[in-house]
């Protein structure tokens, strides 16, 4: 593929929701264009984009896949981009490396939840947008009720500039309102054709509405307009342009993907109506040198500085970067600086990828996307430029986890290879989490639902061939006194040789919560010497963290050294630290115990007509409501504590109650006591755990 100028390129996002026939859509536009010889199929597993094994199980794509065709003398990088809100982070990177977005609706089941979540996006990176509404061949497929949908939801800058001829099965052409003229298939291809009489009225009073539009995007076309009641027809295209680039207007085409009707006019459109690089804002960047912001104009000649917006880890050829240039351009076998990192990287071949096919590149110039294998430091996210201008461009803000789950090899063999095989996946997704919980002796991950770590599973075994288990990670439970209590610790063991000797006297008392814990040396006289104060303290220690009630920590607590006796032969460290531990479970026990768990501030984000549902299921859950505050957009956030025992899967609850449109937040607040009827069963599972342990 020769190399193209800024002004030539067009990268855009394919978005929208699972299911809506975004790839068979970028694979019907590779076809269109002769990039690709066959027509792949998502169904058959042949599907350009979605060349990952699972996303060929599955049927559905989880990954972002670059998909770049030449159409009319530009290029159109394609970057196909997951449906399923599991896989956000995706259409994140991809909306980061792109000037436009195609968000594709489905004509039957109209604006969808994953449909706003990629408007939302689109709208906050700036990115341009146009609608496709695929799949009008189906039953029961409506493109004015599904114009209908997103007009209500996003306005009326949504404006359609192809109507449909025939609905359903008999989907048979297009109308293009900019042309005036009908397009039909005849022998399997798009023909132009007259435009049917029963569409011709129907046709001009919306070509009336899209002259309107397009004038409003210029003063200058505002004014010829209100003159001569008309534009020809470079200026209505050129208001379009200008409309479309500022985010004011959103055309929506018209397309049935799989029998490839209205997939030439779509990449018409995407040269004629889409920004390229050169018409974007310069792109802002912090010059390391003088820790001052500066501008990096998206052209050949401006200084290198290039995004890696996505990593993939392979085992076999090592990690794949995906990097999008803004300004200069970059080499094949260079040496170039990673300013986030602040470290030189070598770069090797370049490639321009078509899915999972390579083509070895010289270059990747300005405004273009590309990819290089087996960087050494380099991370999605960081910057690539020259070291004698360090330029840091913002990093990618990736959601954060909602979901966590522990995660145990099934063997010993696969225990060894776990961690490192993890953290290779959490180098290629961001929105992948891995932290090893000592306290809970667990392996956590975290991710953006269940089905996302459910996949990273597979993909463990599938890449590292490392076999797991998910399960809800423990809760950490935390266990304190009630009152005061004294205690003696006498650890004895007389002999004809060398024996033990250890007795200790303790008195013991709780503390405000959240203090910690406290030891107080109050000996006096020598009854223990200095070493043998510090043996007690560590008995003490570990019996605070090996617990008494449920073997979960002892915490907010106060112990007091008050006496004890030692023998200056048989007295050792070893004794005093078995006294110190026998003294504590002893005083604790009498002193009255009881369990601590830990309790969330939850922040929930849903649409009004769902709260109630929300705040009953919250209440289910031994929740505290603690505020509701509208938010003027039909959403209401509402405050509430929880304990982190009821909400360990609320991403997946609260996605099924409000079928994806609720979000949340939540951070740990504060502990508190367990319920008697909770604690008891949290007891006893613990005590059942203990036991199961002790007899493997």
């Amino acid at each position: 593929m020769k190399p193209y100028p800024p002004e030539r390129i067009r990268n855009v996002a394919v978005t929208g929701h699972g299911g809506t026939g975004k790839t068979s859509l970028v694979e019907a536009m590779l076809f269109a264009a002769k990039a690709v010889d066959r027509l792949g199929k998502v169904d058959d597993g042949t599907a350009t984009t979605d060349f990952d094994p699972e996303e060929q199980r599955r049927k559905h794509t989880i990954n972002a896949a670059l998909a770049p065709l030449e159409w009319t003398d530009h290029k159109i990088n394609l970057i196909d981009a997951p449906g399923y809100p599991d896989f956000v982070g995706e259409v994140v990177a991809a909306l980061r490396a792109a000037e436009a977005a195609i968000v594709v609706v489905d004509a039957v089941a109209g604006v969808q939840v994953q449909t706003e979540v990629a408007w939302a996006l689109a709208e906050h990176r700036g990115v341009s947008r146009l609608v496709v509404v695929n799949r009008l061949d189906r039953e029961n497929a409506s493109f004015d009720r599904t114009l209908q949908s997103l007009r209500a939801r996003f306005g009326n800058k949504v404006a359609p500039i192809q109507i449909p001829i025939g609905a359903e099965a008999g989907f048979s052409g297009i109308v293009d309102l900019l042309e005036m003229r009908a397009y039909t298939v005849r022998n399997g291809e798009l023909v132009a054709a007259e435009i049917p009489a029963d569409l011709t009225a129907a046709a001009q009073a919306a070509r009336e509405k899209l002259i309107e539009a397009a004038a409003e995007s210029e003063d200058a076309l505002v004014e010829k307009y209100l003159e001569t009641g008309e534009l020809t027809q470079g200026e209505v295209t050129r208001g379009l342009h200008a409309g479309v680039k500022a985010g004011t207007l959103v055309p929506v085409l018209c397309a049935a993907a799989t029998k490839l009707i209205g997939v030439s006019l779509l990449l018409n459109e995407i040269v004629t109506l889409l920004p390229g690089p050169a018409e974007r804002h310069e792109v802002t960047a912090t010059d390391q040198r003088t820790q001052k912001s500066m501008t990096v104009a998206q052209t050949p000649a401006a200084p290198l500085a290039a995004l890696v917006f996505k990593t993939v880890a392979d085992p076999y050829v090592g990690k794949l970067s995906y990097f999008r240039v803004y300004g200069g351009a970059l080499r094949s076998d260079s040496q170039v600086f990673n300013a986030s990192k602040g470290k030189p990287e070598r770069i090797g071949q370049l490639f321009v990828l078509r899915g999972k096919h390579q083509e070895p590149a010289p270059e990747i110039g300005s405004g273009d996307v590309g990819a290089v294998a087996k960087l050494a430091e380099t991370a999605t996210g960081d910057t690539l430029c020259a070291k004698e201008t360090p330029l840091l461009l913002a990093p990618i803000e990736f959601p954060q986890p909602v979901i966590s789950l522990a995660v145990e090899p099934k063997s010993k063999g696969d225990e060894d290879k776990m961690g490192v095989s993890l953290q290779r996946l959490a180098e290629e997704d961001p929105t992948f989490r891995v932290h090893r919980a000592s306290e809970l002796k667990q392996t956590i991950i975290s991710g953006m639902g269940e089905s996302h770590l459910e996949i990273t599973a597979d993909r463990l075994r599938r890449k590292f061939g490392v076999d797991v288990v998910l399960m809800a990670p423990r809760v950490p439970y935390r266990e304190t006194i009630r009152g005061k209590a004294k205690a003696q610790g006498r650890y004895v063991k007389l002999t004809g040789g060398h024996g033990q000797y250890g007795v200790c006297f303790i008195d013991i008392e709780p503390r405000a919560r959240s203090t910690g814990f406290e030891f107080v040396d109050k000996i006096r006289g020598g009854a223990i010497p200095n070493q043998f104060v510090v043996s007690v303290e560590k008995g003490v220690r570990k019996a605070l963290e090996e617990g008494v009630l449920a073997g979960y920590p002892v915490v907010d607590i106060r112990v007091l050294l008050v006496d004890g006796k030692y023998h200056e032969v048989d007295s050792s460290d070893i004794a005093f630290q078995i006294a110190g531990s026998m003294a504590f479970k002893e005083a604790a026990t009498s002193a009255g115990l009881l369990l601590l768990e830990p309790i969330m501030d939850l922040s929930v984000r849903v649409p009004e007509e769902q709260m109630g549902d929300i705040i009953g299921d919250l209440n289910a859950k031994r929740g505290r409501i603690l505020g509701m505050e509208p938010q003027g957009d039909g959403t209401t956030i509402v405050q509430a504590q929880v304990p982190q025992a009821e909400v360990l899967r609320y991403a997946s609850d609260l996605r099924s109650m409000t079928g994806g449109r609720g979000t949340f937040a939540m951070t740990f607040s504060h502990y508190e006591e367990v319920a008697p009827h909770v604690a008891d069963r949290v007891i006893a599972e613990a005590k059942h755990q203990k036991a199961e342990t002790a007899s493997r």
